[in-house]
C-alpha cells in the first residue's frame, strides 16, 4: 500500500509524508529528526554539522517529555540509554533553554547510528524514493547534507502543514504509549469531540491532536472535495462525505442500516467553501474513490488511527457479504442508502 500511495502523487514530499505517518515507531525520535531537519531546510541550509542538528532534536524530544512518555510504558530503559540521559538531563536543560553537555554529547554520539539509520526505512524492508539527507565525515566532525529534495519541501507553500502533520503524528504515537491510554486506544480507537474538533481516547476522553493534521496528510494534503491543495490561510473544514442527514433521514440512528457515519472513516479534511457547495449531497465516484484510497493508506500507519478505521470495517461484518476493504465497503454504505 506504501507503493499506491506513492504512485498516486510521486514527489518528495509524498515520500516525506511515507517515513513520518506510516513508517513503524518504537519511540518518537524520528519526529524529533523530522522537525530538526525541516527547521534547518527552511534556512536554506545546505548542510549542517552534527552538533548543530543534535540541539533542537534534543530540545524537540525534552519538550514532549514533560508532557508523555517517548517509548512505550512498559519498555525497561538501562541508565546509559539516550532516552534515560535525556529524561534525566530534560529540567536542567529546559531552564537553560538548550541542551546541556551531558545531553549535547550522547545526542551527538546516538543519533547516527539509531535514527538516521533508520529514518528513510518502510515497512517490508523498503526505503522512501528520496533521500533527505547524508551524513559524512568522521567521529571528530560529521556533517549532515540536506539534500535538495528537503530544502524544497522545507520552503515549500505545504512546508507549515508538513510540520503541522509531523506534530500532529508525534501526539497520536506518544499517546498510543502511556499508561493507562495506550491500550484503550489500542482496543478501542480514536472518536472526534465535534466542539473541539480533537481526535479523544474514547475510554478518558482526553484530547490527543487535531483531526485535520491528524488525516489530512493522508490525503496528500488536499482537499478531498475538489482535491486541490489546502495552504496556510484557507478556511478549512472537515467534511462528512456520506452526509450526516442520512441517519436522522431513516428516523435515526436505530433505523439506518449502515455503519455510523460520524466516524473518521468518513470524516476528510476539505476546504471550507467546497464543504458548504457540497452540503448535504452524496459524494461522487470520484470522492469515493479519494476517500478509499485515504483510508486504505490509514490502514497501512501504526496504531492507534488504523485501529479506529479497523474498528470500522468490522462494524459491517455483521452483514451478509462483509467487506475486507474500503471500495467494497463504500459500495455497502451507498446500498444501504438506497
Amino acid at each position: 500500500m506504501t507503493v499506491d500511495f506513492y504512485r498516486s502523487e510521486p514527489s518528495a514530499r509524498t515520500s516525506w509524508r511515507l517515513a513520518i505517518l506510516m513508517g513503524a515507531n518504537s519511540r518518537t525520535y524520528k519526529f524529533a529528526l523530522g522537525a530538526a531537519l525541516l527547521e534547518f531546510a527552511a534556512q536554506d541550509r545546505t548542510e549542517v554539522t552534527l552538533e548543530e542538528l543534535a540541539v533542537p532534536y534534543a530540545m524537540g524530544l525534552v519538550a514532549h517529555l514533560a508532557e508523555a512518555p517517548q517509548a512505550p510504558s512498559g519498555l525497561q530503559v538501562q541508565e546509559s540509554d539516550f532516552l534515560a540521559v535525556a529524561e534525566g538531563e530534560a529540567t536542567e536543560s529546559s531552564a537553560l533553554g538548550h541542551p546541556t553537555d551531558r545531553l549535547l554529547h550522547a545526542t551527538v554520539r546516538s543519533i547516527p547510528g539509531m535514527v538516521m539509520q533508520k529514518f528513510h526505512n518502510l515497512r517490508g524492508n523498503t526505503r522512501t524514493a528520496h533521500r533527505f539527507y547524508e551524513l559524512t565525515g568522521n567521529s571528530h566532525q560529521r556533517i549532515v547534507h540536506l539534500t535538495p529534495e528537503l530544502r524544497t519541501i522545507a520552503q515549500s507553500e505545504q512546508a507549515p502543514g508538513l510540520r503541522a502533520e509531523l506534530g500532529a503524528r508525534w501526539d497520536i504515537v506518544e499517546s498510543s504509549f502511556a499508561a493507562g491510554i495506550g491500550r484503550s486506544l489500542i482496543d478501542e480507537g480514536f472518536s472526534l469531540d465535534w466542539t473541539t474538533l480533537q481526535l479523544t481516547d474514547k475510554r478518558r476522553r482526553r484530547s490527543v491532536t487535531g483531526v485535520t493534521d491528524a488525516l489530512i496528510g493522508f490525503q496528500h494534503g488536499r482537499c478531498l472535495i475538489c482535491a486541490q491543495p489546502i495552504t496556510p490561510g484557507d478556511s478549512t473544514a472537515v467534511d462528512h462525505v456520506f452526509p450526516y442527514s442520512l441517519m436522522q433521514r431513516f428516523g435515526g440512528v436505530s433505523g439506518w442500516h449502515g455503519p455510523d457515519l460520524d466516524l473518521i472513516w468518513n470524516l476528510a479534511p476539505a476546504h471550507q467553501a467546497c464543504n458548504s457547495a457540497k452540503s448535504d449531497r452524496f459524494p461522487t465516484p470520484e470522492e469515493l474513490h479519494r476517500l478509499a484510497q485515504r483510508n486504505e493508506a490509514i490502514m497501512h500507519s501504526p496504531h492507534p488511527l488504523r485501529k479506529t478505521l479497523q474498528l470500522s470495517l468490522r462494524s459491517m461484518r455483521h452483514s451478509a457479504n462483509p467487506p475486507e476493504h474500503w471500495p467494497h465497503f463504500l459500495r455497502q454504505v451507498q446500498t444501504a442508502c438506497d
